[in-house]
């Protein structure tokens, strides 16, 4: 069980996706009152440098340097964003992807950037974001695309036990925003089980879509009662699931979604939803794994 205080963590590796992926750190630890924890993970480089120019102690000493350089660039971006959150930075010589597992084990919330500066200074890029959402133990948030102010929270719902995680997520920041919540369901995965299940070619789509709002009604029906102030809209379109929410997040600020939902294959993971829109989420994303 974490802590009610544990931080939000936010990667830095001095881009400029990880200041952005900082100043929105800042913002939510602003909203729930906790504090920032800025890190950076560095490996040494092996071969690339003549060592008779520089020895082994003079480039850690170096990268490090850099490194440290890069936290205060970053905790001078939170304080520009969120002056009152109290901030604390720590680099370590290890690769950004295990650091960020490592520290997601402690943390409320693990933030990242959508791209990096590459595998030398820290990979703060897709793949370290789909690593986090398959092995971390906290949401993932990928800073990416453009929140719109005011806009919505968007949440994918499928029934899943990651989707009902993502839920909570989402009406929790819906009601510290002061937004309105979208929820999207798709039928084309149930609908795909659903046609096999009965061994039948055609599909009544109208049945299909007043299933998939009856099991979106019960899914919402607990935490609309929990934060009745709210306002919720239920969607239901018959489209890929990737592709709707890609087109719903587009006028939003958050978009949210399970680690892992219906239609995956056994062992799998990170579902191919959540992991298309770490790459193509057109705002900032929420990834959020089922409680363990």
């Amino acid at each position: 069980m974490r802590s009610p205080s544990a931080p939000v963590v936010a990667g830095v590796d001095g881009s400029a996706s990880a200041l952005a992926a900082v100043s929105w750190a800042a913002a939510e630890c602003a909203r729930h009152h906790l504090p920032l924890r800025l890190v950076h993970g560095y490996m040494l480089p092996t071969s690339g440098y003549p060592e008779m120019v520089i020895t082994g102690p003079e480039a850690r000493h170096a990268v490090e340097q850099q490194a440290r350089d890069w936290l205060t660039e970053a905790a001078a971006a939170a304080r520009a964003t969120a002056p009152d959150v109290e901030i604390t930075t720590e680099v370590f010589c290890c690769g950004a992807g295990g650091l960020l597992v490592e520290e997601s084990k402690e943390a409320r919330l693990v933030v990242v950037g959508s791209r990096g500066l590459g595998t030398v200074t820290g990979l703060l890029v897709g793949s370290t974001a789909v690593a986090l959402a398959a092995h971390g133990h906290s949401p993932v948030v990928v800073v990416r695309g453009t929140q719109t102010p005011g806009g919505p929270v968007v949440v994918g719902v499928d029934g899943s036990p990651t989707s009902e995680a993502a839920v909570a997520f989402a009406f929790e920041a819906a009601s510290l925003r002061g937004a309105v919540l979208t929820a999207v369901m798709t039928t084309q995965d149930f609908t795909l089980d659903r046609a096999y299940n009965v061994s039948r070619m055609a599909v009544d789509w109208a049945q299909v879509e007043e299933d998939a709002r009856r099991l979106l009604a019960q899914r919402l029906a607990g935490w609309q009662d929990r934060y009745p102030d709210v306002e919720v809209r239920r969607v239901v379109v018959r489209d890929r699931p990737a592709r709707a929410l890609v087109r719903h997040g587009s006028e939003a600020q958050l978009l949210v979604v399970g680690s892992h939902g219906h239609g995956g294959f056994a062992g799998m993971l990170i579902g191919s939803t959540s992991q298309a829109l770490v790459y193509h989420s057109p705002c900032p994303l929420a990834i959020v794994r089922a409680a363990r």
